[in-house]
């Protein structure tokens, strides 16, 4: 009698008694079949082979425009689809691709129909001027040529997608107070993504500028697609300009740096600190001087001119008297007596001894007689003169104010350990002095210095004692942990496929167990009863056996089929185990 099957293995053929499962239906006919896979295979690489040969007989695409505007990307394709010129384009449409070989050919006819635009025109307008056009049209199309010049030019900048710009050119006028400057406005759209620093808004705005007459920097203004304003158009009303106080950040820094590089190599880079604050003028003074001096003593003047004039009269009386009709007459002619030499003198007549001197003097008076002169005489020196013309630049540096905190010092104690000392006045005195140098320190400028010696705050790091080994730093050992979880996902992964699924694998889809030959299908008697029938028996044990691992194997991959998080369980069981 055969042995009776066990409970579970008898139940596991019933249960398999259903379909099987698709992939023991593709292992059992591919055992059926051992040449299709051959057939599969050849299939395949001529399919290759003719999906090969059928792109490369397909046109090279090439690049015929990028960026192209909605408008001039719609009528670049109407004049291809005109032409029967096969295209297509790159991922998000920024780019069509023709055949390279037709790649100058169409941009040529594209560009005899005039396009692509890009959105604006330039000085073509006045190309094709009508006879008998107006001044007001020409104004009108010089006035929108220089516009689209102007926002070409602008484009041609990397970050900059599309611009526009608005020209206020006002009328001309005869009369200065009549007479009004231009204003310009642009507007710009960036490529997503980029932005536009300040030096190139104020490139923008100087192109700008320098490309209509009479139009000053100032009043051109420059606005992003978002509304931002990027010009500094109104930094003048409110004294803010973004320059200006880069600048003074500057120069404040610079200070800060020699300061710092003057003290680091006797304190350490560590227990050194600064602060620079800077004032800054800004102010542009023009100033025109012209003073006069008077000599000086040492050097001896300079004649620049002199006028004189002298007047002489003699031999006239001048008039005298009272007034009257006696007084306006001449005076006669004066006479005196004759006195013969030898003649004494009349015994009544005055001075009788004087008489010889008045003699003389009447005498030389009637000859010369009374005169009159006059000398004007008019002098003109040199002045010293003294023109000086000064132009102030602006950004000069009116004042400094320095702050300078320095650690302590370490030095050995009694003990011979390093501890945190105070500085010597005689050291600070010394660092004051090094920093007024660095700085530049003028009194008259009235600038400031503050030198502070003090104990510099510990981190919560330096506090807690020496740095940690790195296998003991709680960042790497976080970090141990994660790279352990994933080493530990993937070998449990690698032992499930080495002594789990690749085994199964291998008994499913294993070559077929060769046919047992006709003589184990029927064992040969050996003439003893006994023995044929203990043969048999065993024949017949092999058979179940063989049949209950079959049925259990279709048992496996139906249950895989339909709940394979039991599977998983299972064999999470198992690993664990």
């Amino acid at each position: 009698m055969s042995p009776a099957a066990p409970a579970g293995a008898g139940a596991a053929p019933s249960a398999a008694a259903s379909p099987s499962s698709s992939g023991s239906a593709l292992a059992d006919r591919l055992r059926a079949q051992p040449k299709l896979p051959l057939i599969v295979g050849g299939a395949a690489i001529v399919a290759a082979a003719a999906a090969f040969m059928l792109w490369s007989r397909g046109p090279d695409y090439g690049v015929l425009y990028t960026n192209v505007s909605d408008r001039d990307g719609g009528a670049i394709i109407a004049s291809l689809q005109q032409m029967n010129v096969p295209y297509k384009f790159t991922q998000g449409g920024s780019a069509i691709l023709v055949a390279s070989d037709k790649v100058p050919e169409l941009r040529l006819k594209l560009a005899a129909q005039g396009l692509p635009k890009g959105g604006g025109v330039g000085f073509e307008l006045l190309d094709n001027q009508k006879f008998g056009t107006s001044h007001f049209a020409e104004q009108v199309n010089y006035q929108r040529g220089l516009e689209g010049e102007l926002a070409r030019s602008i484009e041609s900048i990397g970050s900059v997608e599309t611009a526009r710009v608005h020209l206020a050119l006002p009328k001309p006028s005869l009369f200065v107070r009549d007479q009004k400057k231009p204003s310009a406005s642009v507007v710009l759209s960036l490529h997503r993504g980029r932005s536009i620093d300040e030096g190139q808004v104020s490139a923008i705005v100087h192109m700008v500028s320098s490309s209509v007459p009479e139009l000053n920097a100032k009043s051109v203004t420059v606005v992003d697609q978002n509304g931002n304003l990027l010009s500094a158009a109104n930094a003048g009303a409110r004294g803010l300009d973004v320059s200006q106080l880069k600048y003074a950040q500057e120069i404040e820094q610079g200070y800060i740096r020699r300061i710092e590089a003057i003290l680091q190599p006797i304190l350490g880079a560590s227990n050194v600190r600064a602060q620079v604050a800077a004032e800054i003028d800004f102010s542009v003074v023009e100033r025109t001087e012209e003073s006069y001096s008077p000599n000086q003593a040492p050097r001896a003047p300079a004649i620049r001119s002199q006028t004189s004039s002298e007047s002489l009269q003699q031999g006239a009386t001048p008039p005298g008297g009272v007034p009257g009709a006696l007084s306006n007459q001449p005076p006669q002619t004066p006479s005196a007596p004759i006195t013969a030499p030898g003649t004494p003198p009349a015994p009544n007549a005055p001075n009788a001894a004087a008489a010889p001197g008045a003699a003389a003097a009447t005498a030389a008076t009637a000859l010369t007689g009374p005169g009159s002169s006059r000398k004007d005489v008019t002098t003109n020196y040199e002045l010293d003169r003294s023109i000086r013309h000064v132009q102030q630049a602006a950004g000069g540096v009116k004042r400094l104010s320095v702050a300078v905190v320095v650690n302590h010092r370490d030095a050995p104690d009694a003990s011979g350990k390093l501890a945190p000392r105070a500085l010597t006045p005689a050291e600070v005195e010394e660092i004051r002095n090094l920093v007024k140098e660095a700085m530049g320190f003028s009194q008259d400028r009235g600038d400031s210095l503050n030198v502070v010696n003090t104990a510099f705050a510990r981190d919560a790091g330096e506090a807690s004692g020496p740095e940690l080994p790195f296998w003991r730093d709680p960042a790497n050992l976080g970090l141990a942990k994660t790279a352990g979880q994933y080493l530990l996902i993937a070998l449990l992964a690698l032992f499930a496929w080495f002594s789990v699924l690749r085994p199964l694998l291998r008994r499913h889809l294993g070559p077929p167990p060769e046919a047992a030959p006709a003589a184990a299908a029927a064992p040969v008697s050996t003439g003893d009863a006994a023995e044929d029938e203990a043969i048999a028996a065993r024949e017949n044990a092999r058979l179940r056996e063989v049949e209950r691992q079959k049925a259990d194997l279709d048992y496996v991959h139906q249950t895989a089929d339909q709940d394979p998080r039991l599977v998983a369980t299972l064999l999470k069981h198992w690993m664990n185990s």
